[in-house]
């Protein structure tokens, strides 16, 4: 992988950042320093670990991988995926840190409300569609594509089918049977 695809920039600081089990891994420290005002941030994230998750017996949130540091090695850091990162950042007691805080409840606020009214869902997908420059009738196309899919998921799912390899298989045949060729040859 492209080490400079493994960074994200955050208000001028890089959080490294590494592909682990098929999700994007964040380092929680430099996310701690990102987000507080501590000049020791590995010291602030060992507080809050212990403060939010070991005193209070949860299971880790985090996994130990290897990233590279200052000097060019590589060294076992904690890290989590991007659920858990916002879950840490949901226990940090810090100024800095309530912008990204309240923008998630937000966000939160909002998928319920698309819960209770899907037409929600499709009117914030077409906006960010057409906010990534997309034709109108592209996103139109794309809207009933997302529709008509979700009709035959729900009648794979009445008629049985549970297991998300099942549908897997059920896809790949539709698109062998209309296109005369499989999703692995589509995506290469």
């Amino acid at each position: 992988m492209n080490p400079d695809k493994a960074l994200v920039v955050f208000q001028g600081k890089r959080i490294r950042r590494t592909w682990h089990d098929g999700e994007w891994y964040f380092s929680v420290v430099d996310v701690m320093e990102v987000l507080t005002d501590s000049p020791t941030p590995r010291q602030y994230w060992g507080k809050v670990k212990d403060r939010e998750f070991k005193k209070l017996e949860l299971s880790p949130i985090w996994v130990q991988l290897k990233l590279a540091a200052a000097d060019g090695k590589k060294y076992k850091t904690d890290c989590t995926n991007t659920e858990n990162t916002f879950r840490i950042i949901q226990s940090i007691p810090s100024k800095k840190a309530e912008p990204f805080k309240r923008w998630l409840a937000r966000v939160g606020y909002e998928r319920i409300r698309e819960i209770e009214n899907p037409e929600l869902a499709q009117e914030r997908a077409k906006k960010y569609y057409e906010l990534k420059g997309y034709p109108k009738d592209w996103i139109e196309k794309r809207l009933r594509g997302i529709a008509i899919r979700q009709e035959l998921t729900d009648e794979w799912s009445r008629r049985g089918i549970e297991e998300q390899k099942d549908y897997a298989i059920l896809t790949n045949e539709i698109s062998k049977a209309t296109f005369d060729i499989s999703i692995k040859e589509h995506k290469k």
